[in-house]
């Protein structure tokens, strides 16, 4: 296995910073549900999605490889004075199986460390 900096990209060579993520559980399925927050994303930014091939996905990637998740909804957040100012995007997707589970979270341990992101219940 080679070193890689844990990464997240909606584009490819794109790379996005994470702002926030929470993770739930649905009572009634118990599937667990993840969602990703983006305070900006550098795929607007200078018009790379219109230059860069898209994923259809979100791609995690870190020394263990790639994950490839396909978002159950996006959400793109607007604000300012006008309403045209990108606030937030939020990502959700679902996880079923444990070792998918099992897999996402050591790619999150492992983002976190590397971005000074910390756990915190609210």
């Amino acid at each position: 296995m080679s070193s890689t900096t844990p990464s997240i990209q909606f584009f490819v060579g794109v790379f996005e910073e994470l702002n926030n993520v929470s993770l739930r559980r649905e009572r009634r399925t118990g599937k667990r549900i993840v969602l990703l927050t983006f305070n900006q994303l550098n795929a607007l930014e200078g018009f790379k999605s219109f230059t860069k091939q898209s994923l259809n996905a979100l791609l995690l990637s870190d020394e263990e490889g790639e994950i490839s998740v396909t978002p159950s909804s996006t959400k793109f957040i607007f604000g300012g004075d006008e309403g045209d100012e990108l606030k937030q995007v939020k990502c959700e997707f679902e996880i079923e199986q444990d070792d998918h589970w099992e897999r996402f979270m050591r790619f999150m341990h492992r983002y976190a460390e590397a971005n000074g992101m910390e756990y915190g219940e609210k």
